[in-house]
């Protein structure tokens, strides 16, 4: 018994250390990063912070939501609801960022994402818990979906000294995030430990949100030390076109963009990192440490797919990069849902989280080559509703298909959507190239 609990305490200490050493890093590169200005390095240094502690709750919630007693359709309701959440604050923050300041709405949503975690750490209600994550910024995808992402998106080429550095500057941006994220997902084997050594199984997972809570209130510092650069300046604030007013050329594009993007978020609703989680946890039986690593170890992958699509963009370009690598992830999607074993199942996952994400920052970079400077933030804000408004709908039908169908459905249903999204998006903009891959 003693020896059990010296372990236990060991690979605590070990896995903190670890999630330690993977922030600090982070911040010294972040530091070396002479051709971004102060404000890129803040929106870095928060967003590392933000994804930390989405690492942990992505795994966790949908198993936390399992162990308090409710149903699987009732763990698709509050996992859609932090989608929701994602949508109404994106859209606000399209329309009225520039109007009441970018500073400004940074600091609310980080107060709120605070607020959430606090609700999360003091109750079990049900209704307060979807509350919380109406109110709060949630993140349960495994990959960013925030109402932070359009504001960030939008003031990052503000902050690069150099314009040559922009598809660096995204892929950085998104690498970070996600090493912080595999950090952070080797605290999810903490509820575990915790009850190794006695403690209630509810009450194990408390430490994690008060994490996140405290997650939220070092975010809304770090955006207090923002400067006025980030925000719209008064001549561009005049010609500014609203969120529903782009010009005929970039309303054509982003209108395109933002259906097939629906398409391809929509199918992701039902892969979701913390229904990946569920299903592992209830097919194979594995144990939350466990699942911490496989995450970590996926979220590394992913990492460093950002900077290998940024060069590999550089070469093929951006819709080619964006298609050719998301087709053959979404096959290994289909092949999980028929692994026999957790071992084929882990490679089969990791081997798709190598290339899942490569479209991410190379659709980033290219939604902002193909409109115009003051049109970026209506761009993102537009694009990225879209996707939280159909992804916001599939984690609900996810539960109701492993409840009533098949535990496995939600891979074969998600990865043949995603593959008909990458189709689509070939044919209808394979001819559209932003001005730096003319002569491709």
């Amino acid at each position: 018994m003693v020896q059990a609990v010296l372990g236990a305490v060991r690979q605590r200490r070990a896995l903190l250390i670890f999630s330690n050493q993977i922030i600090w890093m982070l911040y010294h590169c972040i530091s070396l990063l002479d051709w971004l200005s102060l404000d890129g390095k803040l929106i870095l240094y928060a967003r590392i912070i933000r994804a930390f502690s989405y690492g942990f709750l992505s795994i966790i919630l949908a198993i936390y939501l399992k162990s308090i007693g409710l149903s699987d359709v009732m763990i698709g309701l509050v996992i859609s609801a932090t989608l929701v959440n994602s949508i109404i604050f994106t859209m606000f923050a399209s329309f009225y960022a520039d109007r009441i300041g970018r500073k400004k709405i940074l600091i609310l949503y980080a107060v709120m994402m605070a607020v959430s975690g606090a609700i999360f750490l003091v109750t079990d209600n049900y209704v307060a818990l979807i509350v919380a994550a109406l109110i709060g910024t949630v993140n349960v995808t495994g990959a960013e979906t925030s109402a932070f992402l359009s504001l960030e998106q939008g003031i990052l080429p503000k902050t690069i000294r150099n314009i040559r550095k922009q598809n660096t500057a995204f892929g950085f941006y998104n690498m970070a995030a996600m090493l912080s994220m595999s950090g952070g997902a080797l605290l999810a084997g903490l509820p575990s430990i915790l009850q190794s050594l006695a403690v209630e199984a509810t009450d194990s997972f408390r430490m994690l949100f008060l994490l996140y809570m405290l997650a939220g209130i070092a975010a809304a510092v770090i955006y207090c030390f923002l400067s006025r650069e980030i925000e719209l300046t008064e001549k561009n604030a005049k010609d500014k076109p609203s969120a529903i007013n782009l010009s005929p050329q970039s309303k054509k594009i982003v209108t395109k963009l933002a259906a097939l993007f629906s398409l391809d978020s929509f199918a992701g609703g039902f892969v979701l990192q913390s229904i990946v989680s569920f299903w592992f946890f209830t097919r194979f039986d594995v144990t939350l440490s466990d699942l911490s690593m496989v995450f970590s170890i996926a979220g590394v992958l992913t990492a460093f797919s950002f900077i290998v699509a940024t060069k590999l963009a550089d070469r093929i370009g951006l819709i080619n990069t964006m298609v050719f690598t998301h087709i053959p992830s979404n096959a290994l999607m289909i092949f999980i849902a028929f692994a026999p074993t957790f071992q084929i199942a882990f490679l089969l996952y990791l081997a798709r989280m190598g290339m899942s994400q490569m479209d991410v920052p190379t659709r980033q970079s290219y939604l902002a080559s193909v409109v115009k400077d003051e049109e970026r933030i209506a761009a993102a804000g537009i694009t990225n509703t879209s996707r939280n408004i159909t992804q916001a709908v599939s984690p609900s039908i996810a539960g109701v298909l492993i409840q009533s169908l098949l535990l496995s459905a939600p891979f074969v249903l998600g990865g043949t959507l995603k593959i008909i999204y990458d189709v689509l998006l070939y044919s209808n903009f394979k001819k559209i190239k932003p001005e730096h891959e003319q002569d491709k």
